[in-house]
């Protein structure tokens, strides 16, 4: 029995070891290369998760993204040819902060648009709706609120 246990315990060892695994070591032997890769990686968007940059992202695209900014690098072109050459590839989305212009107006003036319509409603709805002290009291209420304010009457209904 003893000796199973070993072996049950062995083997769920084995199995999880490849959890053990830390990240794969940069790529590029050069660092001034990677610290590049770097740079640039943190001005592109990762195409899978939206909301990280490149630099951020472990997605086996990310990986791929970076590698082909390393081999870019390694060819000899500028910082501007290869951001030019991703937007080329893969459109202003790979940008983490697109430039302003007519295709990304709404990507950058939306939520401006939408907190302003909500504003307008919001006061409009306000505007709308009868105050509270427009009403007149009826001489029930009157009465009532005059026994409150004496309190002596406890249970005033």
């Amino acid at each position: 029995m003893r000796r199973i246990s070993l072996v049950f315990m062995w083997c769920l060892f084995v199995a999880g070891a490849p959890a053990l695994g830390g990240e794969a070591a940069p790529a590029a032997v050069d660092p001034k290369i990677e610290k590049r890769m770097t740079v640039l990686a943190e001005e592109l968007r990762c195409l899978v998760c939206q909301n990280q940059t490149l630099a951020d992202s472990h997605a086996e695209l990310a990986v791929d993204l970076k590698n082909q900014i390393r081999e870019k690098i390694q060819q000899g072109m500028t910082d501007r040819d290869i951001i030019d050459y991703m937007v080329e590839r893969y459109g202003d989305f790979v940008l983490y902060r697109p430039p302003v212009k007519a295709t990304t107006m709404l990507l950058w003036f939306g939520p401006f648009v939408l907190m302003l319509l909500g504003l307008w409603l919001l006061v409009r709805r306000l505007r709308a709706r009868p105050a509270a002290a427009e009403a007149p009291l009826s001489d029930a209420e009157r009465e009532r609120a005059a026994a409150l304010l004496k309190g002596g009457e406890g249970n005033v209904k």
